[in-house]
């Protein structure tokens, strides 16, 4: 069987099986959320073992930090792992939710209800536990997927798929609810997305690269995730002592994620006295920084930042710095510059806040918050698909209701149009 015959078969099989997810109860669905849980547990000495076989491939291939970090599984990501699947067990269903349902002159009554999208197509690199994510929530919105992790963790996501099944035939789901697809062969990718027979929408996750070729070749709907080029803004009105704990924490809690500041823009009025107590803080933790004019006149022995800087994700630790005049400038430079991912505010000052929350057009804005925060786990919607930074029905992370459609329903009792 070729790879074209191989991901027709995959797409007739999840067309099947969407139609029976769809209509699964919500016991049904929490039962095996919980059952996979309870597996990922269970098995997590042969999810290290896999996934230390992926990791020393990885380094013998010459992955980056980066890209070793998120390939990377351990006792804590795997108990986050099983953690999430709990938390959409306990979420509300949204499949057959009826909502804005209001009466017209005619008598008939018109509202909408919520519907699975059908069958969601994944892509994604590094990262396993998406495996167990996406699986979870596609399956909870009654969604049929297709997933296609990255080469690099190829055993790690077999020994995670392993547990789904499991889980799926306990509750006398078909296996092919969820997909993973078993074969490195890159075509497989390019096939994925032109199954517009059988495929409703394709979720990318990745480098820009991916999600360029994905948007190029696809014949099917895409919520695209781009990359993540996230400011954190210190406006002259900010608690100092705040200022300090978000800059430090957006940038060094985590490097390689897409929620993970990129730039910092300081207020000029307060750049002298943070520009003091960040600089020394972040050269202990090892993050080299690359500065404008006005910044390197406060840390003259960083770097200067080149054009290419301010739109760079470094995932990595590697800080663009700019001074900027005031709150309206730095909503200019995350315009001009920003990802329309992830941008956040420090400041006292409420006015300011508002029209940063306003102004800045990215899938989500904060005020005196870290940057790191914008991920389904930390909002509650119990794990994400991906941070979608489109415009369309989904934006920011996709859970849940991201995952569905509405149509309109009409509760009639013999009307007629006249």
């Amino acid at each position: 069987m070729n790879i074209q015959q191989y991901m027709e078969q995959l797409g007739q099989q999840a067309r099947r099986a969407s139609r029976v997810i769809a209509n699964a109860p919500t016991s049904k669905k929490n039962a095996v959320l919980e059952a996979i849980a309870r597996a990922l547990d269970a098995q997590k000495s042969q999810l290290l073992k896999a996934n230390g076989e992926d990791m020393t491939q990885g380094k013998r291939d010459g992955l980056d930090d980066a890209l070793l970090d998120r390939l990377e599984l351990n006792d804590a990501r795997i108990a986050a792992m099983a953690d999430g699947l709990r938390q959409i067990a306990a979420l509300p269903d949204p499949v057959g939710e009826i909502s804005h349902l209001n009466t017209r002159p005619s008598g008939i009554r018109v509202g909408k209800m919520r519907v699975p999208l059908g069958v969601v197509g994944i892509i994604y690199e590094a990262r396993p536990n998406v495996t167990a994510d996406a699986a979870g929530l596609c399956l909870k919105s009654g969604n049929a997927t297709i997933l296609r992790g990255g080469s690099e963790a190829i055993r790690s996501n077999r020994a995670i798929a392993a547990c789904i099944h499991d889980a799926l035939q306990a509750e006398s789901l078909p296996r092919e609810v969820v997909q993973v697809i078993d074969t490195t062969d890159r075509a497989a990718v390019v096939q994925l997305v032109k199954l517009k027979e059988y495929v409703d929408v394709i979720v990318p996750r990745g480098g820009k690269s991916l999600i360029a070729m994905i948007s190029e070749e696809a014949r099917v709907p895409v919520i695209k995730h781009l990359h993540g080029v996230c400011h954190v803004y210190i406006d002259d009105k900010a608690d100092f002592d705040k200022a300090v704990a978000i800059a430090m924490n957006a940038k060094t809690q985590r490097y390689g994620t897409c929620n993970t500041m990129e730039t910092l823009l300081v207020a000029s009025a307060i750049a002298d006295k943070i520009l003091a107590k960040l600089g020394p803080m972040y050269q202990e933790k090892g993050v080299e920084l690359r500065g404008c004019a006005r910044t390197r006149e406060r840390l003259p022995h960083i770097k200067a930042a080149t054009e290419e800087d301010w739109s760079t994700e470094y995932l990595a630790p590697i800080l663009s710095v700019r001074v900027v005049d005031d709150v309206t400038a730095a909503i200019d430079h995350i315009q001009t510059y920003g990802s329309a991912h992830t941008d956040a505010i420090v400041t006292e000052d409420y006015s300011r806040a508002m029209k940063f929350l306003r102004e800045v057009d990215s899938s989500s804005v904060m005020v005196n918050a870290s940057t790191r925060f914008a991920d389904g786990y930390e909002y509650g919607l119990g794990a994400e698909i991906g941070i979608s930074t489109d415009k369309i029905h989904a934006r920011g992370p996709v859970g849940l209701e991201g995952l569905t459609s509405q149509k309109f329903v009409v509760l009639g009792e013999g009307h007629v149009r006249r």
